[in-house]
């Protein structure tokens, strides 16, 4: 049987899933953070050792992926342990098992599991007959994996969360509804810069109200593009047609071509704010080549701890 979500930080997470970053409290957070910015140093310091020897990771895979397919596996590796990857239509899911059998099944040969897929139901379907944790590679809701990395790379750039203003423009997908949890949990005041017809999950934003109120932080949501991001500690954008909406490409375009992310807005935030992307990015659409390639760009440095912050996650729940 699984442990209960919300544990005290001197407390292992061994066998929690991670699927939603509400799932956890905010000392809870902060104690996965402080965890990956160790992993990062003794990584950088050539201290090496392998925690998770024998343990293995499944990956399952629905949609495509390079920087959580790879930084898992990676992850997985420089801790001793294997990860498997896995596709639907190679399992007997493309036959039509339940998922509820196929998690029964497969949490008698692994020790967790990473699911990418579209629907948010279905990975909580799968946690909720595995007995291993599950970890949420993306969905369409959410995508608490990157934002646990981007809550590091803000605290490595700006030496805290709480208070800093985070700024988030373009469509909001899933990204954005994980930060908007994340920054009310840690503090951030966060501004969602986005047309009306692009609005987060109204459940998304009640639920992140609440929790914002409870920390002090705030949030906002704007269909103007400059009053968004003017006085910006961090600013944020994401891709505007994700995967699965490329019929829609054309008029999203049209519709978040205000939303662009370019040196002329970028001078609306502080002197020394940063640029945030979770990559893969569009240069020319969402953000000009000047900006992403730019001084105040730390795509990388956000990208490079996608490792370090799952490694932090699965040393934690399965270590």
């Amino acid at each position: 049987m699984k442990l209960e979500k919300a544990v005290k930080t001197d407390e292992k997470l061994l066998n929690h899933d991670f699927i939603r970053l509400m799932d956890y409290q905010k000392q809870d957070l902060f104690y996965l953070l402080e965890l990956a910015g160790q992993m990062k140093h003794n990584w950088q310091a050539g201290i090496h050792s392998k925690p998770l020897e024998g343990r293995v990771l499944g990956m399952l895979f629905m949609k495509p992926s390079t920087r959580t397919r790879v930084s898992f596996e990676t992850g997985m590796s420089q801790l001793g342990g294997t990860g498997i990857y896995l596709e639907a239509d190679q399992l007997q899911l493309g036959r039509g098992e339940t998922m509820a059998d196929t998690a029964t099944a497969l949490s008698g040969y692994l020790d967790g599991m990473l699911i990418r897929t579209f629907s948010q139901d279905m990975i909580d379907t799968f946690a909720a007959h595995a007995t291993i944790p599950v970890i949420n590679g993306l969905t369409d809701m959410y995508h608490p994996c990157q934002v646990l990395a981007d809550l590091q790379t803000i605290r490595e750039m700006k030496g805290a969360l709480k208070g800093v203003r985070l700024t988030y423009l373009g469509d909001s997908n899933n990204v954005a509804h994980s930060l908007m949890i994340g920054a009310a949990m840690t503090g951030m005041d966060i501004t969602i810069g986005t047309p009306d017809h692009c609005r987060p999950d109204e459940g998304v934003i009640q639920k992140a109200s609440v929790i914002a109120g409870n920390s002090g932080s705030k949030m906002a949501i704007t269909s103007e593009p400059v009053s968004a991001i003017r006085g910006a500690d961090v600013v944020y954008t994401d891709v505007w047609t994700s995967m699965g909406q490329e019929y829609e490409q054309t008029d999203r375009q049209q519709m978040l071509e205000a939303y662009q992310v370019n040196a002329a807005l970028l001078s609306e935030a502080k002197h020394d704010a940063i640029f945030m992307h979770c990559l893969p990015a569009h240069r020319g659409e969402e953000v000009t080549a000047d900006v992403i390639d730019g001084k105040q760009s730390v795509v990388f440095q956000q990208a490079e701890n996608r490792l370090h912050a799952q490694k932090a996650l699965m040393m934690a729940l399965m270590g």
